[in-house]
């Protein structure tokens, strides 16, 4: 065993049986936690890294904020709820989890918009510069942004992109680098780039860094201010477990406020919203980056899922979310490499977000058919299985018998009926 994988209890390439995967469920610091989320019995969910699953607090929270809130108190309620206040007040709360402090979150609207304001905000703080930095297996929304923004409001700027190594990023940043706008967990293969080598490159440069977080936030550590990250994006629906449509968040460094501006100037991101002033002065905290009304629904969820995380070790968490990786990888290989499924995602568990992906010509298909025996990953095109281990829910028993019932589905070929090749429009 490499010392890299000293800190994990599977031990690495040891014939993993059953009674290890039960002793490890036994001694799991995080197994209570499993009883405060809502998931259908015997549904094996490896999707959080798409789209968590729901707090148990969540469905009564909801409903008061209807009944008592929206149908009793109706617009008093923004102020005798605090309703108005949560896209900071939340956020605050959300700070510490990402290494930031009180007043430089903010939870608005969604990660392509965050990116959208933050990337602006960026390049007018770098105007004599002329390249934004990315990579080609950058999230595509994030990349059709950044074409937006170049299209439509700065044609003399340009987009270079690397290739998926943090050593290809760092060749492409020089002198002439306004921003480098990238994600730290790859969505596809799961693999952490390392935030603070590319953003001192990038600063070393002169450039600014933006970091995507949505595949990182609730699932590994991080600390933003400790990388001397300059702006940071992400979603809550994923590791955070905000449910669908829930608030995105953004992150200003403090030495940053000042100076960054929102394009983006709705009545909201006003120093004095409820003054109605015709003329527009941006707030001077981080609720400059505001723009419009909160959906407040959506945000009670996430509400929920922040009183689970702030109770969380989030040492432990990592720990697990790399115990869980390193089985189901042991597993895949033991007892599925003989059908063709190779796994993409970096075997050094420090390299590693919280999921797995792997590859077959036939993943469609096999996909579907997990899916319509209770173990429910996602599908990426054009070939890839991604499977998401969300410490907080998950057990070393799901992992086993989601291994167990994929490979039944391999051995039986029962991919491969018509009915699992039909393709649907999400995936």
């Amino acid at each position: 065993m490499s010392s890299k994988n000293n800190n994990l209890d599977i031990p690495e390439n040891a014939k993993i049986s059953h009674e290890i995967v039960k002793l490890l469920d036994e001694k799991d610091p995080l197994a209570t936690q499993a009883g405060k989320f809502k998931l259908p019995k015997d549904l094996i969910y490896l999707d959080g890294n798409s789209l968590g699953a729901m707090p148990k607090a969540v469905p009564s929270y909801v409903e008061d904020a209807l009944l008592d809130g929206w149908s009793t108190q109706l617009i008093r309620s923004w102020n005798n709820k605090g309703w108005h206040n949560l896209p900071f007040t939340l956020a605050d709360r959300l700070a510490p989890i990402m290494g930031a402090k009180k007043g430089e979150v903010l939870l608005v609207d969604s990660t392509s918009l965050n990116l959208f304001k933050t990337l602006v905000a960026a390049l007018k703080m770098r105007a004599d510069r002329v390249n934004i930095v990315s990579d080609k297996t950058n999230f595509p929304s994030d990349i059709h942004i950044v074409q937006g923004v170049l299209d439509n409001f700065f044609p003399d700027k340009k987009l270079k992109l690397s290739g998926s190594s943090d050593e290809e990023t760092i060749s492409l940043i020089d002198r002439k680098t306004a921003v480098v706008t990238l994600t730290h967990v790859d969505y596809k293969t799961g693999k952490i780039r390392d935030m603070q080598k590319i953003t001192k490159a990038a600063h070393d440069n002169g450039a600014l860094i933006i970091w995507d977080l949505s595949h990182s936030v609730g699932a590994i550590p991080i600390d933003l201010n400790h990388c001397k990250v300059d702006f940071a994006v992400g979603c809550s629906y994923k590791y955070l477990n905000g449910g669908h449509g829930a608030p995105a968040y953004l992150f200003v460094a403090q030495r940053h406020l000042e100076e960054s501006q929102n394009t983006l100037t709705g009545w909201m991101g006003h120093a004095s919203p409820f003054g109605f002033d015709i003329n527009y002065e941006p707030s001077k905290t981080i609720e400059k980056f505001r723009c419009g009304t909160p959906a407040i629904l959506s945000y009670l969820a996430l509400e929920k899922s922040l009183d689970i995380f702030e109770t969380i070790d989030f040492g432990q968490l990592r720990k697990k979310s790399q115990n869980l990786t390193q089985l189901f990888m042991q597993l895949i290989e033991e007892n599925c490499s003989d059908y063709g499924i190779k796994i993409i995602t970096p075997r050094d568990p420090e390299m590693r977000g919280s999921q797995v992906s792997v590859t077959n010509e036939n993943s469609w298909e096999i996909m579907q058919a997990l899916i319509e025996h209770n173990v429910v990953g996602d599908f990426r095109a054009p070939n890839i299985m991604r499977f998401g281990f969300t410490p907080l829910y998950t057990s070393y028993e799901n992992v086993w018998n989601a291994v167990k019932i994929l490979q039944k589905i391999l051995d039986t070929g029962i991919w491969k009926e018509e009915k699992y090749a039909v393709r649907k429009l999400v995936t």
